[in-house]
């Protein structure tokens, strides 16, 4: 595992384009040097975006989908994606938000601005969304799954694609998928569960994305999933700042360290990088349309 004193090199570039499918660029961590910007305050700026996109675009990963689970992050992306052309939205509330909105009283109020921010275009995925039974008790399900059905309904309703937060949750989301009828686009964000899983997945047409865990030495059952699982479900991302790939463990992740992941999957998949590359950008442009067809100022 690398040190934490200092950020992680840039990885050899790929030799083709890819999409992060998952990314936190607002998130700033304070526990390790940052990534993005070393010298930044605490608040991200339109400035470090740009930066975090350029990096990221001179290894190979030219698209990014920008992550907004909470009401701050989710202005936030929409805010940026205005921005740059590169960048795509997803918006929701994250299941861990969702016991203490509820507690308040606030929890309407709060889907009702997720539902005005997900109109915004360049918003392709209601998201990330889901359940989380890993740092939200028994006494928080109840609440967790009925934000989880608003928001699989928001993006039927919206046509959007759906990405699925699901922590120590595998059985209810699945269960929760099928009562409600999943949107016809949906994304298991950072797959976590086991070849069964997987396979469940695949034939309920999910897609499923993988991030840096899948790197990980201890990862042998994610890597068998995605070994079983069709090359045209498969994405890939960074979960940024969070999850780091191989070899950078312990430092803060970003979407230039997406390479690391891309060349495993495609050790795990037995396919060369270049048509891994393929198959990731075909798959995000399937789910999330193209990046370039709206205006950014």
């Amino acid at each position: 595992m690398a040190g934490r004193d200092e950020v992680a090199a840039r990885p050899d570039p790929l030799p083709l384009a890819v999409v992060d499918n998952h990314t936190h660029i607002d998130i700033r961590r304070r526990d390790i040097p940052d990534a993005i910007a070393p010298d930044g305050g605490d608040e991200r700026t339109t400035a470090d975006v740009a930066a975090a996109l350029a990096a990221a675009a001179s290894v190979g990963v030219d698209r990014v989908v920008q992550v907004g689970c909470d009401l701050e992050s989710a202005r936030f992306t929409v805010d940026q994606i205005d921005r740059h052309p590169s960048m795509l939205g997803a918006v929701a509330l994250h299941p861990n938000e969702i016991p203490e909105l509820a507690q308040a009283g606030h929890l309407q109020e709060a889907w009702d601005e997720i539902e005005r921010l997900a109109s915004h275009p360049r918003v392709r995925a209601v998201g990330e969304t889901g359940l989380d039974y890993f740092r939200t008790g028994p006494e928080g399900h109840a609440a967790q799954q009925e934000s989880f059905r608003w928001h699989i309904d928001l993006a039927k309703r919206t046509g959007k694609a759906l990405q699925i937060h699901d922590r120590d949750s595998h059985e209810d989301v699945l269960r929760v998928l099928a009562e409600e009828g999943a949107p016809e686009t949906t994304v298991l964000h950072c797959f976590s569960g086991d070849l069964a899983m997987a396979r469940e997945c695949v034939d309920r047409g999910y897609l499923l994305s993988f991030a840096g865990t899948v790197t990980f030495k201890s990862a042998a059952g994610l890597r068998e999933a995605l070994a079983h699982t069709p090359i045209e479900q498969v994405l890939a991302e960074t979960d940024a700042p969070y999850l780091t790939p191989a070899p950078e463990r312990g430092r803060a992740n970003a979407p230039y360290l997406l390479p690391h992941t891309v060349r495993v999957m495609a050790r795990t998949l037995g396919v060369d990088v270049a048509t891994m590359c393929t198959a990731i950008s075909d798959n995000s442009e399937r789910v999330y349309g193209p990046w370039s067809t709206s205006q950014v100022r």
